[in-house]
């Protein structure tokens, strides 16, 4: 497997003022910075083993939680999403993106205001997008996102959230369209087929294939049953950046090349 038969994957480093990243449902904790810088190393080589080519988004200082990308663009096919984030002082990190997903020759469309939504609230599950609605994402926002997804045949799915930051804290799906999931943080019954986890970090993965599931260190019981179902849990350590809520999905944007 050589780096890009996958596609792109988009991340963005942490930077010196990562210490200041937000946090809501969690106590704020001490960050190392540089043990971050070398978790996120190992996670960006963790994409490239799998076959992605890495593409950095420019570091963005002055914008600690930058480095949780995911949360400033929603890609469909080949159409890249701009949000709105719901945090007034995330907004500064999606002019970096935008160059991003331009360089990469996307086609762009953004949500506008008032609307806000965080990518890491947008689960896409075949043409379903199932899309938290809690604090980061509003009901304009959802809104919004629907319109510009239903002319690329994509339905919508709001679900209500509990008191989690967003959809993918408590939710991702595996290759076969069964999903994780923690249910009593979830609205019930809008997934049709779930596997509750014992784990929180056990709910989040990222498929990099029809096989193999990037999975971090802080979920190890969950990744043994994976292993056991048949795929192959990559497992990377993301301590650091799971104190400010972070996790596996939120640090990347996968991006797939054109369909011939």
């Amino acid at each position: 497997m050589h780096p890009g038969e996958r596609g792109t994957a988009l991340v963005r480093r942490p930077t010196a003022d990562l210490v200041e990243g937000i946090v809501t449902h969690v106590a704020r904790v001490p960050v190392d910075v540089e043990r971050a810088l070398e978790q996120h190393a190992g996670y960006r080589a963790a994409l490239a083993d799998a076959g992605w080519t890495v593409h950095e988004v420019d570091p963005a200082p002055g914008c600690p939680d930058a480095v949780f990308v995911e949360d400033t663009v929603v890609v469909v096919d080949r159409t890249a999403v701009l949000t709105r984030p719901g945090a007034p002082a995330r907004r500064d990190e999606v002019a970096g993106v935008e160059k991003a997903v331009r360089e990469l020759g996307l086609d762009v469309r953004r949500l506008e205001a008032p609307g806000t939504l965080d990518g890491g609230d947008v689960l896409q599950v075949g043409d379903r997008v199932y899309v938290g609605r809690g604090g980061r994402t509003d009901a304009e926002g959802v809104r919004q996102l629907r319109a510009i997804v239903a002319p690329m045949g994509r339905t919508v799915v709001p679900v209500r959230l509990e008191a989690v930051l967003h959809l993918k804290s408590a939710v991702t799906a595996l290759p076969d369209g069964t999903i994780l999931a923690l249910p009593e943080l979830l609205e019930a019954g809008v997934f049709p087929t779930t596997r509750p986890v014992l784990e929180e970090a056990g709910c989040h993965v990222v498929p990099l294939d029809d096989q193999q599931l990037l999975i971090s260190a802080s979920a190890p019981r969950t990744a043994d049953r994976l292993a056991d179902l048949g795929f192959t849990p990559v497992v990377v350590d993301i301590g650091e950046l799971e104190k400010l809520e972070g996790c596996v999905t939120c640090l990347s944007v996968l991006v797939r090349p054109r369909a011939a």
